[in-house]
């Protein structure tokens, strides 16, 4: 690895560039659904006082779903600009991203609901009595 060209400036490129990925991430509509939900589930657990672990775990999620429509975005982008007519094989590139992307929603929701359905249950208890 040639080290020759580091530097904090060529450091702060790097940030400065990585940054402008986020802001486009963003622009795409999915990116807008999962911020809103993302948005709702951090409201809905600071009002059901998440522990710790809890906190990580849903950080976590958080982050890959996001990572993950980071990288399907980036490989629609590439395959759109690689071929401008349709191509099955990029429109399968194109599918196995968008279902990483579904897979990894899948699992964040799994992880949200043994989370904060015991929390909503007891909340639910708290106001109104137990249902059984």
């Amino acid at each position: 690895m040639n080290n020759a060209g580091w530097s904090l400036k060529s450091r702060g490129r790097s940030f400065r560039y990585a940054w402008q990925g986020i802001t486009l991430l963003f622009r795409q509509p999915n990116a807008c659904i999962h911020a809103a939900v993302t948005v709702v589930v951090l409201i809905c657990g600071l009002w059901l006082g998440l522990k710790a672990w809890e906190w990580c775990v849903v950080a976590l999620c958080i982050g890959c779903v996001l990572m993950a429509e980071g990288f399907n975005t980036a490989i629609e982008t590439l395959a759109d600009r690689v071929s401008t007519d349709y191509d099955e094989k990029v429109g399968k590139c194109k599918d196995l991203a968008a279902g990483a992307v579904l897979l990894m929603v899948m699992a964040a929701v799994v992880a949200g609901l043994i989370i904060f359905l015991p929390k909503f249950y007891g909340k639910y208890v708290e106001y109104f009595g137990p249902i059984f």
